[in-house]
């Protein structure tokens, strides 16, 4: 594309190549990722609508994972349907603009759902090993101002980095090797000093995953010498029933997140069709995940599916 001054950057064109050196397997690519969204979108609004519709469910740890699962729909949906797009229709272009709105909702919603794993952490530590004072800490008020101060950490820190994208001049090629408007990767396109943009991202990744990801460390260190304490084998395995599920799900979205990051970084060894699979595993992976893992593993949700398709077997087993 020809060069643009920096003055009519907000109406100029990005062009997303989607991966790029494997344009001519677009198609065959675009099987599996539709069948990840289709499963995606089914798996999370179906726990929520579980959760929403059996009153048993309305309890803090269900509260957390409907937010969790709130955030995952919505990050899918920033990205997903354009990839789609982009591989069924060559759809490739985006206004700058709407360069900046997707990577805005996708870096906020990321980073809300890092801080929802931090909080569903700390609801597994007070249930484990303060559980007396569970019901009087995590009362509806409680839960609320939680949920509002993910969010407000969330924007603030995803805040600037839109308005540190539409400062810089983007002189040259418009051209996002790319699935999505991702920070960095739009911000090496511009034939200005971008030094501010890389310390800024990497200070988000330090305070977002490492933070957490410790936090949660240290929450589950703690969990695991409480349960180790338990007297009774029968109640170290009814404990650890209930952290099953989160400990897979923090799996999942933090080794997703370092390969993402590393391979961001410092993959410059590997080819770039590589590189942009493996560093948007993290926005694929966990939100197909997690409902499937906490549908399996969480009983709650596990009678209420079993009473939903078997009713004559459950009515047998109440008389």
């Amino acid at each position: 594309m020809g060069s643009m001054s920096s003055s009519n950057i907000s109406d100029s064109t990005f062009i997303l190549v989607g991966i790029p050196g494997l344009e001519g397997l677009h198609g065959w690519i675009s099987l599996p990722i539709c069948s990840i969204y289709v499963i995606t979108v089914l798996a999370n609004v179906c726990v929520l609508l579980i959760i929403k519709t059996e009153k048993s469910l309305h309890q803090p740890m269900y509260l957390f994972l409907s937010m969790l699962l709130f955030t995952d729909l919505v990050s899918c949906n920033a990205v997903l349907p354009k990839m789609l797009l982009i591989f069924w229709f060559n759809h490739q272009e985006i206004s700058f603009d709407g360069c900046l709105v997707q990577m805005f909702f996708v870096t906020f919603f990321s980073i809300m759902g890092s801080s929802m794993l931090l909080v569903m952490a700390y609801d597994r530590y007070v249930a484990i090993c303060h559980p007396l004072r569970y019901s009087t800490i995590f009362t509806s008020p409680f839960i609320m101002k939680i949920g509002l101060l993910v969010a407000l950490r969330g924007l603030l820190l995803v805040f600037p980095i839109p308005f540190l994208v539409k400062r810089l001049p983007f002189c040259q090629s418009h051209i996002i090797e790319n699935i999505y408007c991702d920070h960095m990767t739009v911000a090496k396109l511009s034939c200005a000093d971008i030094r501010f943009n890389v310390v800024y991202g990497l200070a988000v990744v330090v305070m977002v995953v490492g933070v957490d990801f410790v936090s949660v460390s240290v929450s589950y260190y703690i969990i695991v010498r409480t349960v180790m304490r338990l007297p009774f084998r029968e109640a170290r395995h009814k404990v650890w029933s209930t952290c099953v599920s989160h400990i897979c799900v923090i799996l999942v979205a933090y080794i997703s997140a370092f390969f993402s990051s590393v391979y961001q970084r410092f993959g410059e060894h590997t080819t770039t069709s590589t590189q942009i699979i493996l560093s948007n595993l993290y926005l694929i992976l966990p939100a197909m995940l997690n409902p499937i893992i906490y549908g399996i593993k969480t009983k709650g949700i596990q009678r209420y599916v079993i009473r939903l398709l078997y009713p004559q077997r459950t009515n047998k087993q109440n008389i």
